[in-house]
């Protein structure tokens, strides 16, 4: 009995120490970024989550201190203290990175290499004086908690001897699964309720132990829901060899872009910009957040402009391998494969195999994420990253000592000085940007401080609204001077002799997670512009494609007016572009949230996060919904992409070996 209510008043601090660091987190994001508009109810139900991590490890801890109180009963107790010790430093961290990233760390910090992760935080400012500080006063009260308080408390005895039972059953029943998961309106708010270390060691354990996938084979209704591509819109792929090529199939994308655009006599250049952060939430008319892209809004009333358009990933790792390949997923994402990324096909090597010169611009280092592997297995012509700026560009600032590399202005201006207007050959460009990357450290910070006052006052905020925007000002700020950047680039590039023979896309790689996301499927939500001097016509889409939609549809456009020759079989996870000006989505997509968070699938109006669903609106937000058959079909065409997938990573192909080195030339 000693034992166990030795262990019962230590367990008790533990659930105390969980509770108050649960409340420094809503407190101290309250005053960081904002606080939920109903404080008691997320209150609550961050408790009720705490209290059952707090459970599902109590009977582990528990037969470890009977162990070693075998051998010490003072070993047990200071064994324990440490673990205490332990688990707050660990939920003080993710807290803290959560604090910074407005999304709970998982398993996706085994997605990246030391390297990746030294630049990351490096980049973001690493660790302040203030974090330090904090840190060290709430793990002070832990431990002084921890020398106090346990000779101080008088558990009953009917509880002492309930603990351990309690969490056995909570084990073995699964009602560990009674976590609650949050029904908030605000995507915040659902995030602020999740233990943090609870979501982290159970995405570890997940990682490191993932169960198999299975396939209900007795729902017949749901067989060929991910072949079928949405309800009888669009005709299925038809793969010719699954076992061995999984994702191999004819061409079958139409080219719904010739109607938009004047005939050209030569290949026109293509120039793909891809921004950093670039969420349709803040971007265009429309957004909720409020339209911080004056120039960009502009543009895309000059251009065929996808509204309810979607990335394929919710971070940049996501965005090469969709946009330029409509590639699968792999593990933990196409670029980690690193060398060993299967042979495949891309818009940079197929356009080259063509005759089109292809170039990569960047301001950091293309390495990141493998993105220089990726671009060189595509025989690029030229890779322009941080290291080939000559001297007399400017970086970004560099708070901690790190930069994320040359601004976007500077990227930009050395785009401009170093292609070519007058190249014989068609030039097929694709510029990554930087600044809307956190820690949002831009040049001109003051200017633009000062654009986002202005901005808000344009836009008619009342003092309530820009008080909630001043918390993310450093975010506003570099979203308008990227969008300051691009007006000046396309300010240059129109003096430019072969700017009538350029068609422009413009998307986001995703969309920023530091400002709090409205719903699940806004990490995903940017736009799509394709803009050109040679379009005819113009519009705005409401229906709804995604990043692998987009080489497939320029490729067919490409070959319909160019004689652009290219594969009859292809391995595209797109089936192209949808121009429908009404809403709707005629796609089946998975989506993937981080490198080791695979949880989203798209069908027809439908979202499945995990084990929820949701009904997409004509505004691409979203409503929970309960419906058993629709979650079913859904995660049955899921799981049958997700067995597809696999086999990407265990040894089947993407393509076969001749399609690839006859399309695909030899880097010289």
């Amino acid at each position: 009995m000693l034992v166990i209510s030795s262990f019962a008043s230590l367990s008790v601090v533990w659930l105390a120490v969980i509770l108050l660091l649960t409340v420094f987190e809503l407190l101290y994001n309250g005053i960081v970024h904002q606080f939920p508009k109903s404080f008691t109810s997320v209150l609550s139900w961050a408790f009720f989550n705490d209290v059952i991590f707090w459970l599902k490890g109590l009977i582990y801890s528990f037969i470890v201190f009977t162990v070693l109180h075998l051998i010490s009963g003072k070993l047990a107790r200071i064994s324990y203290c440490v673990f205490i010790v332990f688990m707050a430093v660990v939920q003080v961290s993710l807290t803290s990175y959560f604090t910074t990233a407005l999304v709970p760390l998982g398993a996706d910090l085994y997605g990246y290499s030391m390297t990746d992760i030294k630049q990351t935080v490096g980049a973001a400012g690493g660790v302040s004086v203030v974090q330090i500080l904090e840190f060290i006063v709430l793990i002070g009260v832990v431990v002084f908690s921890l020398w106090k308080l346990p000779s101080r408390i008088r558990v009953n005895r009917f509880i002492v001897l309930a603990l351990p039972l309690i969490s056995l059953v909570f084990l073995f029943t699964g009602a560990t699964a009674m976590t609650h998961q949050g029904n908030f309106k605000s995507d915040f708010d659902n995030n602020l309720v999740i233990n943090k270390s609870d979501h982290f060691w159970t995405a570890s354990y997940n990682h490191f132990f993932p169960g198999k996938q299975e396939l209900d084979i007795y729902a017949d209704s749901y067989i060929n829901d991910y072949e079928n591509a949405g309800p009888g819109k669009t005709a299925a792929f038809k793969y010719v060899d699954p076992e061995h090529y999984p994702f191999l199939h004819s061409d079958s994308a139409a080219d719904v872009l010739t109607p938009y655009f004047k005939p050209g006599a030569t290949p026109p250049n293509v120039v793909i910009i891809l921004v950093e952060g670039l969420g349709r939430a803040f971007t265009n008319d429309g957004a909720y957040l409020g339209n911080f892209t004056p120039f960009i809004d502009s543009l895309s009333g000059k251009s065929l402009y996808w509204k309810n358009f979607l990335s394929e990933g919710g971070r940049t790792f996501a965005v090469l391998p969709s946009v330029l390949g409509s590639l699968p997923f792999a593990k933990n994402g196409f670029l980690e494969l690193g060398d060993g990324m299967p042979a495949h096909l891309s818009l940079l090597s197929l356009l080259k195999y063509n005759g089109y010169h292809t170039s990569f611009y960047y301001g950091g280092d293309a390495k990141f994420d493998n993105m220089a592997t990726f671009l060189n297995k595509n025989a690029i012509d030229e890779l322009n990253d941080g290291k080939s700026f000559p001297a007399g560009y400017v970086k970004l600032p560099a708070p901690n000592g790190f930069s994320w590399g040359y601004n976007d202005k500077e990227l930009f201006r050395h785009y401009l000085v170093t292609r070519d207007q007058k190249a014989n050959a068609p030039q097929l460009s694709v510029i990554l940007t930087v600044s809307t990357h956190s820690p949002f450290a831009i040049n001109e910070e003051d200017k633009y401080l000062q654009r986002f006052e202005e901005r808000m006052t344009q836009l008619g905020f009342n003092d309530a609204r820009k008080n909630e925007a001043r918390n993310y000002k450093l975010q506003y700020a570099s979203i308008l001077y990227l969008d300051d950047a691009l007006r000046g680039f396309f300010n240059q590039y129109r003096k430019r002799s072969d700017f009538n023979n350029t068609i422009f896309l413009i998307t986001g790689d995703h969309r920023m997670p530091e400002i709090p996301m409205s719903d699940k499927i806004d990490r995903y939500h940017v736009p799509l512009i394709v803009y050109s001097p040679m379009l005819q016509r113009t519009t705005q889409i409401a229906s709804v494609s995604t990043h692998f939609d987009i080489s497939p549809s320029l490729l067919a456009y490409l070959r319909h007016n160019y004689k652009i020759k290219g594969p009859s079989l292809v391995s595209w996870m797109g089936q192209g572009l949808d121009t429908n000006r009404n809403f709707e989505n005629i796609h089946n997509y998975p989506l993937l949230q981080t490198k080791t968070d695979m949880i989203d699938f798209i069908m027809g109006e439908y979202h499945l996060n995990g084990d929820n669903l949701f009904k997409l609106n004509a505004d691409l937000g979203e409503d929970p919904i309960k419906d058993d058959d629709k979650t079913n079909q859904l995660k049955n065409a899921f799981d049958q992409f997700k067995r597809k997938n696999e086999q990407v990573f265990t040894g089947s192909h993407i393509i076969p070996d001749s399609i690839h080195q006859h399309y695909n030339p030899v880097k010289k």
